[in-house]
C-alpha cells in the first residue's frame, strides 16, 4: 500500500469515529426527556420567573407616564410632580405603570351622549347676549362655565397652558383643540389617552355644530353657536324682558 493509501484509510477511520460519537450522543440526548423541554412548559417557566411589576398607591409621586389600576385597569395620565389618585373608576388605591407596548386601550369614559338634565344648557343659551360660539360645561363645583371660542385655537388639557383646563387624571395634558376655519369650528384629538367623542363617537378630526356633546374624559361640553341674528334677539330679551 502506498503513502497515499495508508493516509486514507486513517481519514475514513477518523470520520467513522466522528460520526458514531456523534450518532450516539444524538441517541442520549432523544432517550433523555428532561432535555426536551416542551413549548408549553418554557412558556410556564418563562411566566413563573418573570418579575412582578412594581405597584404605586394613591398619594404617591409616580413620575410622568399612564398607570392603569390594578382593580380595573383604569387609566390615568401624570405629570412628574403628579400624586397618583384615588381610582376614579372604583376607588382603587394600587396602580402600575402602562405598558409602552401596549396598543389597546381600555375607554374610561361613557361617550353615551347625556340625555337627562339638560335644562341648564338652555339656561346658559338664553343668558348668552353676544352671538358667537360657546362651549358651555359644568365645574366638579357645579358652577356653569360658558367659554367664548374667539381664538384660532382653543386648547384644552390637563396642562397649565390650556385655555380650558382640567385638573382631572382622565385628561391628557394635551387633549384636544377646538380649531377656527373658513367653514366653521372643529374639534382635533391633539394625541390624547383617552380620546375626544362627539356625541357617543370617538373622533380624531370633526366639525362641530350647534348643541353638540364634546366628552374630554369624564367631562362633557356643549357647543353652543349663536348666530347674529339670535344674538340680538337675546339682548332684546335681556334688556325688555320679553321675546
Amino acid at each position: 500500500m502506498t503513502g497515499c493509501g495508508v493516509l486514507t484509510a486513517e481519514l475514513e477511520s477518523v470520520v467513522q469515529i466522528i460520526t458514531k460519537k456523534l450518532f450516539s450522543d444524538l441517541q442520549k440526548g432523544l432517550s433523555c426527556p428532561d432535555r426536551v423541554r416542551p413549548l408549553g412548559q418554557s412558556a410556564a417557566r418563562n411566566k413563573e420567573i418573570q418579575r412582578p411589576m412594581k405597584a404605586w398607591t394613591s398619594g404617591n409621586v409616580a413620575g410622568t407616564g399612564t398607570f392603569r389600576c390594578t382593580e380595573c385597569d383604569y387609566p390615568v395620565s401624570l405629570d412628574a410632580v403628579d400624586e397618583l389618585p384615588t381610582c376614579p373608576s372604583c376607588g382603587g388605591t394600587e396602580f402600575v405603570r402602562a405598558s409602552l407596548f401596549t396598543t389597546a386601550q381600555t375607554s374610561i369614559v361613557d361617550p353615551t351622549p347625556e340625555t337627562d338634565d339638560r335644562a341648564w344648557i338652555n339656561e346658559v343659551r338664553d343668558g348668552l347676549t353676544d352671538p358667537g360660539q360657546y362651549l358651555a360645561f359644568r365645574t366638579d363645583d357645579n358652577d356653569v362655565v360658558a367659554y367664548a371660542l374667539q381664538r384660532e385655537w382653543t386648547r384644552i388639557g390637563r396642562s397649565l397652558a390650556a385655555d380650558i383646563r382640567f385638573d382631572d387624571p382622565t385628561v391628557s395634558r394635551r387633549h384636544a383643540l377646538i380649531v377656527r376655519q373658513p367653514d366653521g369650528l372643529r374639534v382635533l384629538d391633539d394625541r390624547s389617552l383617552n380620546g375626544v367623542f362627539v356625541n357617543g363617537e370617538r373622533v380624531e378630526w370633526s366639525a362641530l355644530a350647534d348643541a353638540d356633546e364634546v366628552v374630554i374624559g369624564r367631562h362633557r361640553l356643549y357647543f353652543l353657536d349663536l348666530p347674529a341674528i339670535s344674538g340680538v334677539r337675546y339682548r332684546h330679551v335681556a334688556e325688555t324682558g320679553t321675546a
